[in-house]
């Protein structure tokens, strides 16, 4: 019940069965799950669900250059290995919590240099070590170096790690088309078709900004009419450097006419867009269509606070979306036969 599998010791045939059952109970507005026993399989001394067995197999081996038999061998070897040990701990543990349960039970007053004496003699409390130091490498800088917004989501939901992924990049024309950051004022309406009105508010503002981020030697972003790399360095209007040209990352397309160019501030990065055929392009000097700009840098796949995997069932699905998230082809159903993937790097 409540999603653990559990054995009944007065129903030995459940594991001859193998069956899996799954019911959902409906009571008021609530509803309680019940699971049966599922399949067991051997493997590497261990018995493995076969719900675990086959997506390790089927998804999550393939690609990895490992065999699965192997895995499973090498898996259980460590658990047969420290198994003991973990229990050796745990009982540790709960002998010094049976001491410590004992010594308040009378409810005296703490007497603070009586009571630490009382919990090293346990060996609850040890003697402070020598000073060390821990170094870590090979640390990705949006992690180790790049302040940025971070987004928390749990890992068994393919729909929020999906949203989490793709939020490292968003247009910021339409993030300022779409919200209040830009007044209505003046014909600037919202609405569910094209407003030009509302969209040359969007230029203006998103010219604002790269002026104020990422600006030229003597000229504003209106101002451009063509963007052309030379030498490693990006122009505008053939001619004009960027103030910081170290700024310049890269870009895509032919040198003379990029079709994007990548700024960096503050180790957050910009994309400019070029498109003079799209809506949006054909109504700017430039034909700039969109800024793409780096949003949440990382995201914390929550094992924890807000999952509860507790079977197999549960683990599947875990593992499951964790592989796709590492493998770049993990997809979610949105209803009405829609399909959210990543995008592309």
């Amino acid at each position: 019940v409540g999603g653990r599998e559990t054995q009944r010791p007065d129903t030995p045939t459940m594991a001859s069965l193998g069956m899996l059952a799954s019911r959902k109970l409906w009571a008021g507005h609530g509803s309680m799950r019940l699971r049966f026993m599922s399949v067991m399989v051997d493997k590497g001394g261990l018995k493995i669900d076969s719900r675990l067995v086959k997506v390790v197999k089927e998804d999550i081996a393939p690609g990895t250059g490992i065999d699965p038999e192997h895995f499973w061998s090498a898996f259980g070897k460590i658990v047969l290995e420290n198994a003991p040990r973990n229990k050796a701990l745990l009982d540790k543990r709960d002998a010094m919590q049976l001491k410590i349960d004992e010594y308040h039970t009378p409810r005296k007053p703490i007497e603070m240099p009586e009571y630490k004496k009382f919990l090293t003699d346990i060996g609850y409390l040890v003697a402070e070590g020598a000073p060390f130091k821990v170094e870590t490498a090979n640390v990705d800088p949006e992690i180790a170096s790049i302040a940025g917004p971070q987004l928390v989501c749990p890992v068994d939901n393919p729909r929020f790690i999906l949203n989490a992924a793709n939020a490292r990049w968003g247009s910021m024309m339409d993030a300022l088309y779409g919200t209040d950051a830009v007044s209505e004022e003046g014909g600037a309406t919202r609405s569910k078709e094209y407003n030009p009105v509302r969209g040359q508010k969007v230029i203006d503002e998103t010219h604002a900004y790269l002026d104020e981020f990422c600006p030229f030697a003597g000229v504003a972003y209106k101002h451009v009419t063509a963007f052309s790399v030379e030498g490693g360095r990006l122009l505008a209007n053939g001619n004009v450097l960027l103030s910081t040209p170290s700024q310049f990352v890269g870009y895509n397309g032919s040198a003379s006419n990029p079709s994007s160019v990548l700024l960096c501030q503050n180790g957050l990065h910009f994309e400019l867009l070029f498109d003079r055929k799209s809506a949006v392009g054909k109504t700017h000097p430039a034909g700039l269509k969109d800024v793409s700009v780096e949003s949440a840098l990382s995201a914390i796949a929550d094992c924890e606070d807000s999952v509860a995997a507790v079977d197999a069932e549960d683990k599947v699905n875990v593992y499951a979306t964790w592989t796709g998230l590492m493998k770049g082809d993990l997809k979610a159903g949105m209803g009405g036969g829609k399909v959210r993937t990543m995008n592309p790097d």
